[in-house]
């Protein structure tokens, strides 16, 4: 991919979370949903980026830069 995929300010945060260890109930409790949603968008986001499971989610989602210090969230 040459620019990061147009991702939500939810997805955002679930991803950086997801990076520092949490499990979706977690995660959900620190975004304000269920962790079924959670579970439902992280994969989702799987299925967007082509890949299967959490590490290797997280570790797209660093490859695009979208968990830098300087981004939001």
């Amino acid at each position: 991919m040459d620019h990061p995929p147009v991702i939500d300010e939810v997805e955002l945060r679930i991803l950086r979370l997801l990076c520092e260890g949490l499990g979706e109930a977690a995660i959900g409790r620190r975004v304000g949903l269920g962790h079924r949603t959670v579970q439902r968008r992280m994969r989702n986001l799987m299925t967007r980026w082509q890949v299967s499971g959490r590490v290797a989610l997280g570790a797209r989602a660093q490859e695009l830069g979208l968990l830098s210090a300087s981004g939001k969230g």
